[in-house]
């Protein structure tokens, strides 16, 4: 006598009609997403428990032929990239989301051509389910490796070109505005910037945030230069903005890196701050609690980019389409302003 047939475990879609919601909602729901309403969360978990439906991605990674692996790739200027806090805080963000997954983290550091070809031979030959991306400058390779693979992917931080389906950002021209209205506020009228690399949109946006905030309180933009989110970069443009404007009473700087540097210099200058001239960054990364004075400056959930970013490429997988956000960011005060 043949075997009676296993019954077929219940599905996402089937789950989401129990609860009377979306696919998306259901699937928000499974991977604990954020922006769902209380009552759709209990009939979805109701749903869920009645129906005895649990995920199952091994099973479904031999139906599909699915790697069980997502790449997250950084493009930047070299190894040090990974040294950077804000990259290490967005990785272990992305590491805690698939933690509840079956799913497994590959870091690429694709900063040159040998690695961006190693990068588009990997996915090429479906070493891969998904990608996130981050970093990402106007004429980054990484961008056209990512649709030429036709893998799912999510953005971290918008590109310079155009905007894709699926990213996740901070609201980089809102903190800059407030980090400027901040230093108004105080008096400041002779306010810098050292802004990121151009070519981002970070660094555009960042300064279209400081502009705006001066604009608006009816003074034009003092002087700016540009840095490379990186320590030295911040000291290098901080030497240039004192030779040409010595009087400046003020520096917004677009990140802690390029902040810690003008403090550096300031002082290295003879300069107190925030006596002569007050410093606010952008990022409230662990650098800012130990330079001296310790760093006021606008705090970014870098950790939630990584979450959010991995947590909506789970939804991509399980075929769902997320919506892209724009996380907030909030002023932290200290003493350097």
């Amino acid at each position: 006598m043949p075997s009676p047939a296993l019954p077929r475990p219940p599905t996402l879609v089937e789950v989401a009609r129990r609860a009377q919601v979306s696919r998306t909602v259901a699937s928000r729901v499974i991977n604990n997403g954020p922006n769902v309403s209380r009552a759709k969360r209990d009939a979805v978990e109701k749903a869920i428990r009645e129906l005895g439906y649990t995920p199952n991605r091994a099973a479904r990674a031999l139906a599909t032929r699915r790697t069980g692996v997502v790449v997250l790739a950084v493009s930047g200027d070299g190894p040090e990239v990974f040294a950077d806090p804000f990259f290490a805080q967005v990785i272990v963000g992305a590491s805690a989301a698939l933690e509840r997954t079956d799913l497994h983290l590959v870091l690429s550091l694709a900063t040159t051509g040998h690695g961006q070809r190693r990068l588009q031979t990997f996915l090429r030959t479906r070493g891969a389910d998904g990608m996130m991306l981050v970093a990402i400058r106007g004429d980054d390779p990484l961008i056209d490796i990512a649709a030429q693979s036709g893998l799912p992917t999510v953005f971290i931080g918008l590109p310079m070109r155009g905007a894709p389906p699926c990213y996740v950002d901070v609201d980089n021209a809102g903190g800059s505005r407030a980090a400027t209205e901040h230093l108004l506020r105080s008096g400041r009228r002779r306010i810098a910037m050292i802004n990121g690399p151009a070519d981002t949109a970070v660094g555009r946006e960042r300064r279209r945030g400081y502009t705006e905030a001066l604009l608006l309180a009816g003074l034009e933009p003092y002087a700016t230069e540009q840095g490379d989110f990186l320590e030295t970069g911040g000291a290098a443009a901080m030497r240039t903005l004192l030779s040409a404007r010595p009087d400046l009473d003020a520096v917004v700087a677009a990140n802690d890196n390029m902040a810690a540097g003008a403090l550096q210099v300031l002082r290295d200058a003879g300069r107190t701050v925030p006596g002569d001239v007050a410093v606010v960054g952008f990022d409230d990364l662990h650098i800012a609690v130990h330079t001296d004075p310790k760093l006021t400056t606008v705090h970014q959930p870098v950790q939630a980019l990584g979450r959010e970013a991995a947590r909506m490429l789970v939804e991509l997988l399980d075929g769902a389409q997320p919506e892209s956000f724009i996380l907030p960011t909030r002023m932290v005060v200290r003493e350097s302003a």
